[in-house]
């Protein structure tokens, strides 16, 4: 921030600046290029949902069909319907969003399609190049879907991205800064096609008019000077996610988590588990929060958790799960 103050007042921003500082936007395109995401110009956003909600407002008017992951990312579930939009449930395994799940939901009518790329909240899903090779023969059959992508675990996660992007005639893919350098650094990049970005750059006009330089040359000055390791980020998560996902299989608990910081479990009985856990002295997401029509679950959060408490967590989990025939915890 000091960095940014310092070059703020050797040339401070006025109106009729451009809305992307030019670090900004050499640094996330040269990002996106090294990952394989098509071309395309860049936009700025005060995160990744102000770009989800810009681009869906863009394309779709009210009574359209959006087809989300399910269980997927709660803030996405309230949005939708808060635009006046109508929500499409689509299953998800550990490989990304299941292809014949959005085949039906894009023969349904969806006219767009919101999927994230890697530490899916909150399975942990990321998609696989197969899937991606999949999913990409499913859109290419849709070329009037708006394709959305979240890679929110840019940053975090060390598997390779499978971008969609450029399946569509319409795309973007956002990347958000908060999970990797705290989420009030409201400031998110995203590329796409000509037509949506242009869209979204000039409603952000007639609103807040561009997100602050001061921000966006902050967090240049972070990926620039690599403030942030990487790969000793996602090497931690990795460790205690992993860890919990094999510890709560060893007890006999389904347990879901490629990637990223969350671990999902299906249960049976979601109240009741989360109750008990609570009783035990562990809080955990109930699944209610983040799906529309799979069966319930918990979310395991592994960002506060260190290596020693992990046995002590799976012997609550497994303790407070009523045994029996659990949700697989995803829907066809």
């Amino acid at each position: 921030l000091a960095e940014a103050a310092a070059r703020a007042a050797d040339a401070p921003t006025l109106y009729g600046a451009p809305g992307v500082a030019p670090g900004i936007g050499e640094s996330a395109r040269a990002a996106f290029d090294a990952d394989g995401v098509p071309d395309g110009p860049v936009a700025v956003t005060s995160g990744a949902l102000d770009a989800i909600e810009r681009v869906l407002a863009a394309h779709l008017r009210p009574g359209d069909a959006v087809a989300v992951e399910d269980p997927g990312w709660g803030s996405v579930l309230d949005l939708i319907p808060a635009l006046g939009l109508r929500t499409v449930p689509v299953g998800v395994d550990d490989d990304g969003p299941l292809p014949e799940g959005v085949e039906r939901a894009l023969r349904r009518g969806a006219r767009a399609l919101v999927v994230t790329d890697r530490a899916q909240n909150p399975t942990g899903a990321a998609v696989s190049a197969a899937r991606a090779r999949e999913l990409r023969a499913v859109l290419a059959g849709h070329p009037g879907v708006v394709l959305i992508e979240d890679d929110h675990g840019h940053g975090i996660v060390d598997l390779p991205l499978h971008p969609l992007a450029g399946s569509t005639d319409h795309w973007i893919l956002v990347r958000s800064t908060a999970k990797a350098y705290g989420p009030d650094l409201r400031l998110a990049v995203l590329t796409g096609d000509a037509v949506t970005l242009d869209r979204l750059r000039g409603r952000q006009r007639l609103g807040p008019g561009w997100v602050s330089h001061l921000l966006q040359d902050a967090v240049t000055h972070l990926w620039r000077t690599g403030a942030v390791d990487v790969a000793a980020v996602a090497a931690s998560y990795d460790v205690r996610r992993d860890a919990l996902v094999r510890a709560l299989r060893e007890r006999g608990v389904a347990a879901h988590g490629r990637s990223g910081m969350n671990v999902w479990v299906p249960v049976s009985d979601e109240t009741g588990a989360v109750a008990r856990l609570l009783s035990s002295g562990w809080a955990v997401a109930p699944g209610a929060r983040f799906r529309v029509a799979s069966g319930p679950g918990l979310r395991l959060t592994v960002s506060p958790l260190s290596a020693g408490e992990v046995a002590g967590v799976a012997d609550a989990v497994a303790s407070a799960v009523v045994r029996g025939p659990a949700p697989a915890g995803r829907v066809d």
